[in-house]
């Protein structure tokens, strides 16, 4: 069913107006302020197109934008209340005040500096699953312990097990300590068993014992980019792939991170340890390009701390080996970085890889301590 022109029955009506709700809206949408932020003197970054940045005299203004809601921030204050007001005669807008909420993440302001957690959103999701009463747990897995796609009963209805599994997705936003045991867990949604569903089970434990738990991000503290990397050579059981893990660190917060299975089999500790490296190089490409953007500039080769020697001296080396034949060219990326001195490959003990969080399950004693070491604490 739909409008017809009796005088031109083959006519279709012409959309001139997105309206909300219809596919192309947000692109639309993005469109028009786009083109608002541009004529007011923004630019948009390379690293991010929904950033915008405009800078006057050392000092910056800076526009977020999440389809249509906006974070404003920066240390020029005429620029910003100048901006506020051109969006509310453009545009019906309403201003909430200084930022405590957003998509999901709260936002405290302390005497330490700035906390970011999502203490109701965990709340929520463990009373939607009947898990709010739950026994409390110190990890959210089990030290070493290997999953299987194929062992075990199916369950009887497995849109809950996705559901639960999207949902902690969503907390590791502020949860770096979860990543690993929620990016393991995602791998059997097509079709998870009971023991899988019990491990999820354990997570949800794990966020009930942390649940005010977030990110710290310390004032006063000197803004140098550094990072660690791992991997846990064939650790998943079905596939022998190994698993990469890579965290940044922006002086004492943690920015970024990663636990990702890798696409191919590595055939040994040192390839697999080379491989995340060059995914971490990949990574440190792009904030490099992002610190830029806002005017933070990156003149210094960004350290990147590597438990394997043997990997460190593989990347450092221009050398082309005959036993790295078989790794795919663009791994061989970290190399052309290490060479243009943009990465400083450095080993480090594996006693002090934080990386480690990322790539297999651990002890409560080391798992607390790397805990530690990426900043999340405990909401005061």
């Amino acid at each position: 069913m739909g409008f017809e022109n009796e005088v031109h029955p083959e006519y279709v009506c012409k959309l001139k107006k997105a309206l909300y709700g219809l596919k192309q809206a947000p692109r639309a949408w993005y469109g028009k302020i786009a083109e608002f932020l541009s004529r007011s003197g923004y630019s948009v970054t390379h690293a991010d197109s929904s950033l915008f940045v405009k800078a006057n005299g050392g000092k910056l203004a800076i526009v977020l934008v999440y389809v249509d809601d906006l974070i404003i921030t920066g240390d020029d204050d005429e620029e910003i209340h100048r901006t506020k007001e051109n969006l509310s005669v453009r545009f019906q807008m309403k201003e909430l005040g200084q930022l405590k909420h957003f998509l999901g993440l709260e936002v405290d302001r302390t005497q330490e500096g700035i906390f970011l957690c999502q203490q109701k959103y965990a709340k929520d999701l463990l009373q939607n699953f009947g898990m709010l009463e739950c026994k409390p747990i110190s990890t959210p897995m089990e030290p070493n312990v290997k999953m299987c796609a194929y062992e075990g009963k199916d369950l009887e209805d497995a849109t809950m097990y996705r559901q639960l599994v999207g949902s902690l997705i969503y907390l590791t936003l502020t949860r770096p300590d979860i990543s690993y045991a929620v990016g393991v867990m995602s791998r059997y949604m097509q079709n998870p068993k009971k023991s899988h569903l019990d491990a999820v089970r354990r997570i949800l434990r794990y966020v009930k014992s942390t649940i005010d738990y977030g990110l710290l991000y310390k004032k006063g503290e000197d803004c140098k980019l550094v990072g660690y990397c791992d991997a846990d050579y064939a650790g998943d059981h079905d596939t022998r792939r190994s698993t990469t893990g890579y965290v940044f660190k922006l002086g004492s917060g943690t920015v970024s991170w990663c636990s990702k299975r890798q696409p191919t089999v590595s055939l040994s500790t040192t390839e697999a340890e080379y491989r995340a490296a060059a995914m971490a190089a990949q990574e440190i490409t792009w904030l490099t390009q992002l610190m830029n953007d806002l005017h933070q500039l990156v003149d210094y080769s960004v350290p990147l701390y590597c438990d394997n020697q043997s990997a460190v001296r593989l990347a450092e080396n221009p050398v082309f080996h005959a036993r790295t034949k078989h790794v795919e060219i663009h791994y061989h990326f970290i190399r052309e970085k290490v060479l243009q001195e943009e990465i400083e490959m450095r080993h480090i003990n594996t006693d002090d890889q934080v990386a480690d969080l990322f790539t297999k399950g651990l002890s409560t004693g080391k798992f607390e301590n790397f805990r530690r070491q990426l900043n999340v604490v405990q909401r005061m």
